[in-house]
């Protein structure tokens, strides 16, 4: 009996089938990302041919304590919350020509397994990889390497094979002959994916795959593949500057935003293991509109340098720019100096940019940014060698922020002599003998 082909259409953003075509998604609001799938009808199937699992009590379950598997990148482990957890499957995502494929080859190159190791490319030749691994210096003979898109073809080579780790790269070129769409299709990725983690538990081996992302920085493919994957990693920098930062933001096995630091180098990346020296090793806080902020990015503290440059504006509306921090909490700080202190910035052409090219999100560097923004506008340099913590408020109140300590140890390792931090919060150290002055408001400080 001939089987009928069923078509549908489904959202390439969040997965959402529709029999007719549609503009707009109604799932996730999302506009042209309807694509056409076709689909074998097949009967369904009355009985259970699968046999079912075995029902064990939670607590009489034997702990089996499976060790890490340190890659000897200190940096990279870290971000794995410390190391490789068998049977799991990360992804990395990340923009083109950022790193990715040069940072697996490294830990390919650094993990010490007496069995082979599987590196899987979809999108580069034999002759390609090889290049890369001999400018990386890439001396374990344990790698193994193949290009292969067919996923039936590549399960049965890893079934023969037997590797102790397998990396895919990408996800998005693989595909099953079963499913009539193209490489990279949203069932495709799904399809693959699936299959590709089942055979990773059941062989109790790590899987990293390899994602492309989309213009808006996530990762291609449906939310479904990182709710499916037990780590997301996303491996983000800027092109114009030469270091690059590891981030996790999904970890089954570890804490999430826990980052790694690299530096690009022509023998690849090198992990950075002082941040707050990197971002501030062309410091000159002399000069009005800087102000140093420090800031946490997972478990770890480091220093940055906030600059501010404010203007006469010359037209009737008065421009705001502002790099590496969010455009909406620059306008509320500049609203509060305006309205709680009597800075005239409506009259100003504001521009702020954090140093090295780095983005700050948490709230802990308002204090920073608003010093740097008074500093710029009354052109006077404030203390030398100060570090500014603290949540600024919408009355101009200066409040707590979490991880105090580990903050101020960081600035007093680095020489900073003078820290302004909340007065409301509550810490450890002796103040006066650090040098750690307590602020209440914004006005006080000014």
């Amino acid at each position: 009996m001939i089987q009928k082909k069923k078509t549908y259409y489904v959202c390439q953003q969040c997965g959402h089938e529709s029999a007719k075509w549609l503009g707009k998604c109604p799932e996730c609001d999302s506009w042209s990302t309807f694509q056409e799938e076709v689909r074998q009808a097949t009967k369904k199937q009355t009985r259970h041919t699968s046999k079912a699992s075995a029902v064990m009590a939670l607590l009489e379950i034997n702990d089996q304590q499976h060790s890490r598997i340190s890659t000897g990148i200190k940096e990279f482990d870290r971000t794995l919350g410390g190391g490789i957890v068998p049977g799991s499957v990360i992804m990395i995502g990340g923009d083109p020509g950022i790193g990715k494929s040069t940072l697996m080859l490294q830990v390919l190159d650094s993990v010490c397994e007496n069995k082979n190791i599987l590196y899987v490319s979809g999108e580069e030749s034999v002759n390609q990889v090889n290049l890369r691994a001999k400018r990386l210096g890439v001396r374990n003979k344990q790698i193994m390497f193949c290009t292969e898109t067919n996923l039936y073809n590549l399960l049965q080579q890893l079934e023969s094979m037997g590797p102790a780790l397998v990396i895919i790269d990408s996800i998005q070129t693989l595909y099953n002959e079963e499913i009539d769409s193209i490489p990279g299709n949203i069932s495709q990725l799904r399809v693959c994916t699936g299959a590709l983690m089942r055979y990773a538990k059941s062989a109790d081996i790590p899987l990293f795959l390899i994602g492309h992302v989309t213009k808006e920085g996530s990762l291609a493919g449906p939310k479904v593949l990182e709710h499916m994957v037990d780590t997301v990693l996303y491996f983000e920098g800027e092109q114009q500057y030469d270091y690059r930062i590891l981030r996790s933001v999904k970890n089954r096995f570890g804490p999430v935003n826990e980052i790694g630091l690299f530096q690009m180098t022509e023998k690849g990346l090198i992990g950075v293991t002082n941040p707050s020296h990197l971002f501030l090793s062309e410091n000159d806080t002399h000069k009005s509109g800087n102000a140093i902020v420090a800031v946490m990015e997972g478990n770890r503290p480091f220093l940055v340098q906030v600059q501010a440059l404010v203007t006469k504006t010359q037209f009737g509306i008065p421009q705001r720019t502002a790099t590496g921090i969010d455009h909406r909490r620059m306008n509320l700080l500049l609203a509060v100096l305006e309205k709680r202190c009597g800075k005239p910035f409506s009259f100003h052409d504001v521009f702020i940019k954090v140093a090295g090219g780095l983005r700050i999100d948490e709230p802990a560097a308002d204090l920073g940014i608003c010093m740097a923004l008074v500093s710029s506008l009354d052109e006077r340099s404030f203390i030398h060698s100060t570090v500014y913590i603290g949540e600024v408020g919408l009355g101009a109140e200066i409040r707590s922020v979490s991880r105090l300590e580990e903050r101020i140890k960081e600035a007093q390792k680095l020489g900073f002599k003078n820290i302004m931090i909340p007065a409301a919060s509550k810490v450890r150290l002796d103040l006066e003998k650090n040098k750690v002055q307590q602020v209440k408001n914004l006005q006080d400080l000014i």
